[in-house]
């Protein structure tokens, strides 16, 4: 254990305690020089007053060399018997007290124990060895040896209290260090998680605006009724997309900010109206299921959205394909989304491509890819990421037959209620056939 003695100033309390054990330790060997061997009180003699001031006098320096002071104290109470007085525990106060102090300071336990046993054996041992020995004598040295061995005890075990006090405020002090980091971490996955949230919905609302306003600039001149159309789709995807938005960046208030309303986190169950969207920007896209639908859990639910939002968008952007069809395939423990496009290389508008002008000038499907024609962003390193959050995991590639395929696995809970699962596979069929007529093959 580290010397806390220090050689810097001490504090004033410090001082008035330092002269209030000496003086006591001073006044205690003077008393123990009162007695004498013929157990009579008599007048401390000069040997008494010299014991007690050069004992007592080593005591200050005890916190910067508490070994020093040790052999000291110790040996001066081994003199007491050659001049005469009686060797007792009042006497030896000065010595206790070093005992005491490097118990507290040694380095290591071995030490302290050596150093206190030593003492304790010099001590006793100075009794017999000077004069007659009697059976008197024999238990005043067991008494003399005794007192230091108790200080160097209580010395032992103030410093373990000390040892385990500081061991507790490290771990405190670790624990709240790892609190913090732990927090950090989390404030920076939740950022990470706003940020893909805003990612996928800025590319996907703006992609599909991007879309709608190159249809309607195509059609100005040749269709108005069209462009009006296509003008009254593009404000609605702006303000979807805006109110998207202000859900997604509420997340960011504080506390204390105007609470706004914000929607719930899409998931499946608003599929049929993305792909409304999709195919009023002019991709067509099919939906089909297999398999008996099952609730998802809202982490799974919303990764399952944006990754067929995503999909979508990247084929619109970077594909250039007239069709796109979505698959889900519901098993026992996942279900498996995939994505394909036909990659044919032309997005038409619906009516396009037919009509006497259309042919005078590039078509929409041309404009359309010219807007569009930009590198692919992060839009697979987001999926990948989302899937692989909840569990899951994605692959995308070009497929052999031509075109682009997104498939992704993603884990649900296991089905509880069997008679549920049946009704809810009823009303799949009974949505299937419906999607089915309403958006079509390709």
């Amino acid at each position: 254990m580290a010397n806390t003695g220090g050689g810097g100033p001490r504090p004033r309390t410090s001082w008035w305690r330092e002269g209030a054990i000496t003086a006591l330790a001073f006044a205690l060997c003077l008393l123990g020089g009162v007695l004498q061997v013929d157990d009579t009180l008599a007048p401390p003699s000069a040997s008494a007053y010299v014991i007690a001031v050069v004992s007592c006098a080593v005591l200050p320096v005890r916190h910067r060399a508490p070994l020093v002071a040790l052999a000291a104290t110790t040996a001066v109470g081994v003199l007491v018997p050659p001049l005469g007085l009686l060797l007792t525990p009042l006497i030896v106060t000065p010595a206790v007290i070093t005992t005491y102090s490097y118990s507290l300071a040694a380095r290591t336990e071995r030490r302290a124990a050596s150093a206190v046993v030593l003492t304790s054996a010099a001590l006793a041992a100075a009794i017999p060895a000077f004069g007659d020995f009697s059976w008197k004598d024999a238990s005043r040295m067991g008494v003399v040896a005794a007192f230091p061995l108790v200080a160097g005890v209580l010395g032992h075990s103030l410093r373990n209290r000390r040892a385990y006090l500081e061991a507790v405020e490290e771990r405190a002090r670790r624990a709240e260090q790892n609190r913090d980091s732990e927090a950090r971490r989390r404030v920076a996955e939740e950022r990470v998680r706003i940020a893909r949230e805003l990612h996928d919905l800025v590319a996907h609302q703006i992609t599909l605006a991007n879309a709608q306003a190159t249809v309607a600039a195509h059609l100005f001149d040749t269709r108005p009724e069209q462009t009006r159309t296509s003008l009254k789709e593009l404000v609605e995807t702006t303000s979807h997309a805006l109110d998207e938005l202000r859900a997604t960046v509420g997340l960011l208030r504080q506390s204390g900010d105007t609470a706004a309303p914000a929607e719930p986190a899409p998931g499946l169950s608003r599929l049929p109206t993305l792909l409304d969207a999709f195919r009023r920007a002019g991709l067509e896209v099919s939906v089909h299921q297999e398999g008996t639908v099952r609730p998802l859990p809202p982490g799974v639910d919303l990764t399952a959205y944006r990754i067929v939002q995503e999909a979508l968008t990247n084929v619109t952007k970077h594909a250039g394909a007239g069709s796109a069809r979505v698959r889900l395939v519901w098993t026992g423990d996942r279900v498996t989304i995939t994505v394909a496009d036909d990659g044919g290389g032309t997005c038409t508008a619906p009516t396009a491509s037919t009509g006497p002008t259309a042919s005078s000038g590039p078509t929409a499907s041309s404009a359309a890819s010219a807007a569009v024609d930009r590198s692919p962003g992060y839009g697979l390193i987001g999926m990948r990421e989302r899937a692989t959050a909840v569990g899951g995991h994605l692959s995308a590639g070009r497929r052999p037959e031509g075109g682009f395929l997104v498939s992704t696995q993603l884990p649900i809970p296991p089905a509880q209620d069997p008679t549920r699962d049946r009704d809810r596979a009823t009303t799949t069929e009974e949505g299937q056939m419906t999607d089915g007529e309403a958006g079509g093959t390709p």
